[in-house]
Parts: C-alpha cells; sequence; structure tokens
C-alpha cells in the first residue's frame, strides 16, 4: 500500500474561526422611516433578522431610496458601503 494511503489525514480546519453575519440587503432598508437608527434589534424587531448570528452584514443588493439613515452594523460590502454613503446614509462598523 502506498505511503500517502497509510498516513492518517488530519490537519488545520478554518471552521472553528471563521465569523457567522446575518446578511440584510440594501433594499431591505426600505422598512425605515428617513432618520431611523438602524442595529441588529431594530433588525430583529422587523424580521430582517431571524436566527442566532454573531452580527449583521450589509449587502449591496437592490436600491436604496435617498434617506439619512444611521446604521450601527458590525460589517458592510463595498458596494453597500459606497451605495449608503451617496443616499445619505451614515454607517458605523463594530468591532466583534
Amino acid at each position: 500500500m502506498p505511503l500517502i494511503r497509510r498516513i492518517p489525514k488530519r490537519g488545520f480546519n478554518n471552521a472553528v474561526f471563521t465569523h457567522r453575519f446575518a446578511p440584510v440587503n440594501l433594499s431591505s432598508l426600505d422598512l425605515f422611516s428617513d432618520g431611523s437608527k438602524v442595529d441588529e434589534s431594530s433588525l430583529r424587531q422587523c424580521g430582517l433578522v431571524k436566527g442566532e448570528w454573531e452580527g449583521v452584514k450589509i449587502l449591496g443588493g437592490g436600491k436604496l431610496k435617498p434617506k439619512n439613515l444611521v446604521l450601527e452594523v458590525h460589517a458592510a460590502s463595498e458596494s453597500a458601503k459606497s451605495a449608503l454613503e451617496a443616499a445619505g446614509a451614515k454607517i458605523t462598523l463594530l468591532k466583534k
């Protein structure tokens, strides 16, 4: 039997160090009124975030109408950041 088949297959697994964020698209943020504060608790009250997550990540899917939202989330994609700034929203990234 070849040596490679006799050696046990063990090693590093990165699954322990991953972060699971709840995804929220830009188009979902139209539920909030102008000047609202958007954080994880407000997203849970609206039903946009369900289950156990380590934080919230804003994704760039869809369009956002111009609103003065104040977002406090854990992560955001680059396209979402640029779209939020163009719509007049202020985003703050929290550290986990």
